[in-house]
């Protein structure tokens, strides 16, 4: 039996799991990793559901204390181990990565659902449907450029708001190279690609690309 304090449950390819998972490297605090298979069913296990009722990942075991939905375990992180900031100081900062990293579970999110659809045949993938579904998530590329605008980061240093959108942004590409005629890398801002670069230079960012993605 492990010694560590701390356990994270992880399904391979959840966004909300990953920002999680970016969170922990960041901090710099140690974990015991659990990898959970969707297709084999054990995030409906029984003994995973009386950690998460609903079934889902993340969820996040520290010092005895289970946690689950993504924005509650980054911020107990950030309430509990400070050393290492998500969030700045300034509260009108605080708001705005806190509002961005909303934006980004939810209206980015939603805008890529239809692509998931089309990926796992729940829907056709028509060129109208394909259409009407670049132009959802090229409106969202859109206004998260403006959010990042010239800086580095969408909120002063790294933190909340950019281990937020990542995932989401990661995931429209790997979309984006499943569904022939989206061709949604030519619709990257060149803000946005610079930003990636900078993500995807971090020490830690390749251990936790999605384990299925390396394959």
């Amino acid at each position: 039996m492990s010694n560590n304090p701390r356990t994270f449950y992880y399904g391979s390819g959840s966004p909300y799991a990953w920002k999680v998972w970016l969170a922990l490297e960041f901090k710099q605090l140690p974990y015991e990793f659990k990898l959970l298979s969707f297709d084999k069913g054990d995030t409906q296990a029984p003994e995973f559901r009386a950690l998460n009722p609903r079934g889902k990942v993340p969820v996040l075991v520290d010092e005895g204390h289970v946690l689950w939905e993504s924005g509650a375990i980054v911020e107990y992180l950030e309430d509990r181990y400070p050393e290492r900031p998500l969030l700045a100081r300034d509260p009108a900062d605080r708001a705005l990565a806190r509002r961005i990293a909303l934006e980004a579970d939810g209206y980015f999110a939603t805008s890529t659902r239809p692509l998931a659809m089309m990926i796992f045949g729940r829907e056709k993938a028509t060129p109208e449907s394909l259409a009407a579904a670049r132009e959802g998530v090229v409106a969202e590329l859109r206004r998260f450029s403006g959010y990042l605008g010239d800086r580095e980061f969408f909120v002063g240093g790294l933190g909340l708001a950019d281990f937020a959108f990542y995932p989401h942004y990661r995931l429209l590409q790997r979309f984006g190279s499943r569904l022939d005629g989206l061709a949604i890398d030519d619709a990257l801002p060149a803000n946005l690609r610079a930003w990636q670069d900078r993500l995807s230079a971090l020490p830690y960012h390749d251990r936790t690309i999605p384990p299925h993605w390396k394959a």
